[in-house]
């Protein structure tokens, strides 16, 4: 399972009302830490696939997204429980650490 495409349509259903904590991958294609950062998270959503649901949401797409959560800098990574944000992490992370961001 790889990583699910996160927007303003599906945001709500997928991320917000979510049984599940949702790691969510802020990112953008021009973005040369973002392309590394992508593998990586889909590999995270195949390993943790069950525990919790992972997307990626691109900011050029969904600038209002970016600003509601203060993605200043990008990758950023969110992870929302129970509609609030858990975590917030900015730059690169390795599977070792994402997994480590997850309770």
């Amino acid at each position: 399972m790889s990583a699910l495409n996160i927007n303003k349509s599906n945001f709500q259903d997928e991320v917000m009302n979510s049984d599940r904590p949702v790691l969510l991958d802020f990112w953008a294609p021009w973005c040369g830490p973002c392309q590394m950062q992508g593998p990586v998270v889909d590999e995270a959503a195949q390993e943790l696939a069950g525990k919790l649901k992972v997307g990626k949401l691109n900011v050029d797409e969904e600038g209002s997204l970016a600003q509601k959560y203060n993605v200043m800098s990008i990758p950023t990574l969110i992870l929302f429980q129970n509609g609030e944000v858990a975590k917030k992490e900015m730059g690169f992370h390795s599977l070792e650490e994402i997994k480590a961001m997850i309770p």
